[in-house]
């Protein structure tokens, strides 16, 4: 998952990056409420823990200004009080789930766990562009009648480029969804799953092509406008030298 972290301790916040990094999660960090809200506009997370107490704007304040924006991003708040009326207040702002400090670091995964099956119930298990069927639950993906195999890694960006078929995905959206590794834009990492993953789904020529690059923007995957096979459209015409 993606995870916002939104905490103006330092320690707490750097504990709990080191833990979610060690379960494999993408970790991004708000010191502030005006950091998180900036955030959640300009970015796309699977999940938000959100101190309650921040410094000027506080985590009540953050959740309704994210939730008026219409982001669905399901947020887990953190106060250091246990008191229902603050637990109360914080989910009438619209947090899917509450935590009170101190806390067991087991417990926060196991609600970030079930806050992440809950956004993942909107998401259909198979995903289909054009011939080629990608199985998230399976972890599997078919062009036609062959079994596409892929790394975990080409997997992950076929799965996110899928999502996101018909749309140009930059470099820049990718490193920070499918890699954690947000502010390296100069990395040719992409250019190189992206060449390894173009030659895997479009292997057949008697096939259309179905993974796009678009040069100096990223890259797509498009349902073909036409079923001809790109090898009958390079054929030249009957006749032609």
């Amino acid at each position: 998952m993606r995870v916002l972290i939104v905490e103006d301790d330092r320690q707490l916040r750097a504990s709990m990056t080191r833990g979610l990094h060690e379960a494999s999660h993408v970790v991004e960090q708000a010191p502030t409420g005006e950091q998180a809200i900036a955030l959640a506009k300009s970015s796309v997370f699977d999940v938000m823990i959100l101190d309650v107490r921040l410094p000027g704007v506080d985590g009540l304040a953050v959740c309704r200004a994210v939730r008026a924006a219409g982001n669905r991003v399901p947020i887990l708040m953190l106060t250091a009080l246990d008191d229902v009326e603050q637990r109360i207040a914080g989910l009438d702002a619209g947090a899917d789930d509450y935590l009170t400090k101190p806390f067991d670091f087991g417990e926060l995964m196991a609600r970030l766990r079930a806050l992440g099956r809950r956004r993942l119930d909107s998401v259909p298990e198979t995903l289909s562009v054009g011939d080629l069927t990608v199985d998230t639950a399976r972890r599997s993906a078919r062009r036609g009648g062959r079994t596409i195999e892929l790394t975990a890694k080409e997997f992950a960006l076929l799965v996110y480029l899928a999502r996101n078929a018909g749309r140009v995905v930059s470099r820049g959206e990718l490193l920070q969804h499918v890699w954690d590794d947000p502010h390296n834009s100069y990395s040719n990492i992409i250019d190189v799953y992206a060449g390894r993953l173009r030659r895997k789904i479009d292997d057949d020529p008697n096939e259309p092509s179905l993974f796009k690059t678009v040069r100096g923007m990223g890259f797509m995957l498009e349902p073909p406008a036409t079923t001809e096979p790109r090898a009958a459209r390079q054929r030249p015409a009957r006749g032609r030298r």
